[in-house]
């Protein structure tokens, strides 16, 4: 029996001195932990102020958000309401610049036919060409008031 005795506490000591070792590594991390226990703290705390920070942002930013997209929408409506005006004056003046395309068309055609001719202009004549200086400067006109509304 003083073997089996033995046999035991041999058993018994090879297994004490592990746990032995591994009580120390608890001890110490322990005692780490303890000494760290303030700074956890204060980051628990930095932690908990930034969320608080954050859950009062919120409204802040959808008030903003809620301004920002009212001002956008003004800018569209306001772009779509230049676009129509732009649209006006591009065919106002396609109108003017076929006007005065036919207007030119025309004093050449007069021209033409005055140079084949070779004879001075009858009355019916001189009337045609002021009707034509006439127009010619209405046209002239309106595409003058037309790039000027541009600008």
């Amino acid at each position: 029996m003083d073997n089996l005795d033995l046999i035991i506490n041999l058993v018994i000591i090879a297994l004490l001195i592990p746990a032995l070792v591994y009580m120390i590594r608890l001890n110490r991390s322990l005692t780490i932990l303890r000494q760290n226990q303030s700074s956890l703290g204060k980051l628990v705390e930095a932690l908990n102020d930034a969320t608080f920070k954050a859950e009062n942002s919120i409204p802040k930013l959808k008030s903003v958000t809620e301004h920002s997209s009212s001002d956008l929408k003004e800018v569209v409506e306001n772009a779509k309401e230049l676009k129509d005006d732009l649209m006006f004056i591009n065919e106002r003046a396609d109108n003017l610049a076929d006007r005065l395309e036919g207007v030119i068309k025309d004093g050449r055609n007069i021209k033409d036919g005055a140079n084949i001719k070779n004879a001075a202009p009858t009355a019916g004549a001189s009337d045609q060409y002021a009707e034509i200086e006439d127009s010619k400067s209405e046209a002239e006109m309106e595409l003058l008031k037309a790039l000027r509304a541009i600008k």
